[in-house]
């Protein structure tokens, strides 16, 4: 019997949930920043999922694994460089 585990796959067996939505937050969030409202350079912080951190360049962060945790990483500008669940 094969091990499943909600969450990480998806009902046709192909990318896990987690990746897809990685994914889209990678296309909404990259080369803007995060801001209090919606233009073309900012993003509202307030839309971000309710589990999330946002990490500048020299950022003390946790090692803890928290795969419905979206890690929102920034270079000293506040641009949003990279962007992953853990």
């Amino acid at each position: 019997m094969p091990l499943v585990v909600p969450g990480l796959q998806s009902k046709d067996g192909g990318a896990s949930a987690s990746s897809n939505s990685q994914d889209d937050w990678m296309n909404k969030l990259m080369g803007k920043k995060l801001g209090d409202k919606h233009d073309e350079i900012t993003f509202a912080k307030q839309d971000l999922p309710e589990e999330h951190r946002v990490l500048g360049p020299d950022s003390m962060s946790t090692m803890d694994h928290k795969p419905e945790r979206l890690n929102v990483h920034v270079d000293e500008d506040g641009t949003v460089r990279n962007v992953r669940y853990g």
